[in-house]
C-alpha cells in the first residue's frame, strides 16, 4: 500500500521525515483494523519526495507544502469515515513534524485506488479476495509462520 509524501526542502528534517512516514504507516494500519498483522505491515511501503522550494507550489506560488498520495486497492479503506480518519490523522502527523512550518492548509492528501487484479506484489497480480485471504492468513507482525508439524509435512 503505497505512500508517496512530498515535501518542500527544508520543511523537515530527515529524522521528522522519517517519523512522519513511520507515523502514516501507523496511521493507516490503525484506520484499517490491521495493526499487528504482518502482511499489511510488510507491504505498506512508499517513498519521500523532498522537492526544491520553487518546485513545491500552493495557489500557483512557492510555498512550504506536504502532498500525501495513499494508493490502496479497492478493498481498503472503503467507508467515508475511514478516509476521513485517514485524512486527519495523515494531517495532524504532517502538523506536528512541520514544528511550525507547515500550515494545516497547505496539507493535501489524497486516497488512488487500484482496479482488481491491477495490485502487484513480488510479481504476483492480487485479486481483491486474495488480499483478504493474504492478509487474514498472515501471522502478527514480528512472529514468523509456524512451521508444518512433522506429521503434517507436505508430500515430496
Amino acid at each position: 500500500m503505497p505512500i508517496t509524501l512530498t515535501i518542500s526542502d527544508g520543511l523537515l528534517s530527515p529524522q521528522a521525515q522519517a517519523e512522519a512516514f513511520a507515523g502514516l504507516t501507523s496511521a493507516l494500519l490503525e484506520v484499517s483494523g490491521f495493526t499487528g498483522n504482518s502482511f499489511m505491515t510488510a507491504n505498506i511501503v512508499g517513498t519521500i519526495n523532498v522537492l526544491a522550494r520553487e518546485h513545491v507550489l500552493a495557489a500557483g506560488q512557492s510555498a512550504p507544502a506536504a502532498f500525501i498520495e495513499l494508493k490502496l486497492p479497492e478493498i481498503a479503506l472503503t467507508a467515508p469515515e475511514a478516509k476521513r480518519a485517514f485524512i486527519e490523522k495523515a494531517t495532524d502527523i504532517l502538523e506536528h513534524a512541520g514544528e511550525g512550518r507547515l500550515k494545516r492548509e497547505h496539507i493535501w492528501i489524497n486516497i488512488v485506488y487500484a482496479p482488481e487484479w491491477a495490485w502487484g506484489i513480488a510479481g504476483r497480480s492480487f485479486s481483491n479476495n486474495d488480499l483478504i485471504d493474504a492478509i487474514q492468513a498472515a501471522p502478527p507482525a514480528g512472529q514468523r509462520p509456524t512451521a508444518p508439524s512433522p506429521g503434517n509435512q507436505p508430500n515430496r
